[in-house]
């Protein structure tokens, strides 16, 4: 609720007219934004999930409809973007174990952070050349950077040294249900073995997922020019990289409402683009991800899991 309020807000400071007049003017180009290059981001992201498998795993068909079903539920819940990745393993289950299709859906979460980290850094490397080079927005987003490096870093570490099972662990100690403890176990071995020994599976997945996050800025490119506001593809790039790093300092809000517009408003003025432009942006951003939002829950609406197409590769054997 806070977060539409903030919206509101923004949008009743900055003219609303104007705002809502230079979204009609985009008319038929919306179209081109609701699919291009959104759906391109949606198979490079499921590409580099499929290579956080271990090994084998599902046909890309079946992991293509089970992640977008799964980001659905990570924008419109507030589970802090987790609550998708619980829908994607659960709607894998009757296809591969449980012990393969949790460390996919961890380590991929590990990856495409690991990809907006090396993104953001892009941004900010490009951002020294703009207008905001020695401002508040752009340390701002150095200790984002640093506090993300730190806790990937830790992340990573935790999943190499048995951090499920040492949950299950203090689940026992504290009395209550273990029965998921030897799982849990197992979970946590697949984890450490993808990290000691298939780094090129996990270099293959950062690249895909970081391929996904540099479309984002074609897309950026692509509705301000739409707007009547042309910018460098540089520029875009800085507002998508700064933008994503709001997302991730925000990421206990669903969608980052309102706290993604508010971050625009001060990216766009650091680089002397207006703050009505930056509120028009965000909200066909908003469109677009509202539709793809709805074509994710039709999907999870359709699909029955366990019934989607098994491995395209060889038979899924257990991990």
């Amino acid at each position: 609720m806070l977060g539409v309020i903030l919206l509101a807000v923004l949008v009743a400071k900055n003219d609303p007219g104007a705002i809502f007049g230079s979204i009609g003017q985009l008319s038929w180009r919306l179209a081109i934004v609701l699919c291009f290059p959104v759906a391109l981001v949606m198979v490079f992201d499921t590409l580099g999930w499929r290579f956080a498998f271990l090994r084998g795993g599902v046909a890309f068909r079946a992991l293509l409809e089970v992640r977008l079903a799964g980001e659905a539920f990570n924008l419109v819940t507030p589970t802090a973007a987790l609550g998708g990745e619980a829908v994607k393993a659960w709607l894998l289950r009757g296809l591969i174990p449980l012990d393969a299709s949790v460390p996919s859906v961890i380590v991929a979460k590990t990856t495409i952070t690991i990809a907006q980290g090396l993104f953001l850094l892009l941004g900010v490397a490009l951002a020294w050349t703009s207008p905001p080079t020695g401002s508040p927005l752009l340390y701002g987003m150095l200790w984002l950077l640093a506090i993300e490096a730190v806790a990937l870093a830790g992340f990573v570490v935790a999943q190499t040294r048995g951090m499920l099972a040492w949950g299950g662990r203090l689940i026992t100690q504290l009395g209550l249900d273990h029965r998921h403890t030897e799982a849990l176990g197992r979970i946590d071995d697949v984890l450490a073995r993808f990290y000691r020994t298939a780094p090129w599976r996990l270099v293959l997945s950062i690249g895909f997922h970081l391929v996904a996050w540099l479309l984002g800025s074609i897309e950026a490119w692509l509705i301000l020019h739409f707007l009547g506001v042309p910018v460098s593809l540089t520029t875009a790039t800085v507002i998508e990289a700064f933008g994503t790093a709001v997302r991730f300092a925000t990421f206990l809000i669903p969608a980052s409402l309102g706290a993604l517009e508010g971050g625009y408003v001060v990216t766009f003025t650091a680089l002397g683009l207006s703050s009505t432009a930056a509120v028009a942006f965000s909200l066909i951003r908003r469109i677009r991800e509202a539709v793809w939002v709805g074509l994710g829950l039709v999907v999870f609406a359709l699909i029955r899991p366990g019934t989607a197409p098994v491995a395209d590769s060889p038979s899924v054997r257990r991990i």
